[in-house]
């Protein structure tokens, strides 16, 4: 048993795939930072001095009773959700280019091409069985 883990684990595809989910992961942070410390700061300035991530619409505030949060506050956080989808649009525009670049250094191999069909194939059967 211990064999056939080692030889599933030590195929190319799960290595391939652990790999591509480790960078992924480094990817996201990239991605992540980039748009919270970089892109949104430049989007809020343009937008008046506004820390979009902190955007949200109160539903009920806190209450607060000698310095210690009795009920927190119950907020729609918009701002956070925008970040998330500038976050997806980065992310997947840098995939994009990321596959359109690949696809121009090593095209797709070309379909083989489709041989006869099946009536075409029992028409050669029924023209070999009347000679």
């Amino acid at each position: 048993m211990w064999k056939e883990f080692k030889d599933f684990i030590m195929t190319g595809n799960v290595i391939d795939f652990t790999v591509a989910v480790i960078l992924a992961g480094a990817i996201g942070l990239v991605v992540n930072g980039f748009v919270s410390d970089i892109a949104m700061p430049i989007i809020g300035n343009l937008k008046g001095d506004v820390d979009l991530s902190q955007m949200k619409y109160v539903l009920s505030a806190a209450v607060i009773e000698d310095g210690n949060v009795v009920k927190p506050e119950n907020a729609i956080r918009y701002g956070a959700w925008i970040n998330s989808i500038v976050n997806l649009v980065f992310v997947g525009g840098i995939l994009f280019f990321l596959v359109k670049t690949k696809n121009k250094i090593d095209p797709p191999a070309p379909k083989a091409a489709a041989g006869p069909s099946e009536v075409d194939l029992l028409k050669e059967i029924r023209d070999s069985l009347k000679k």
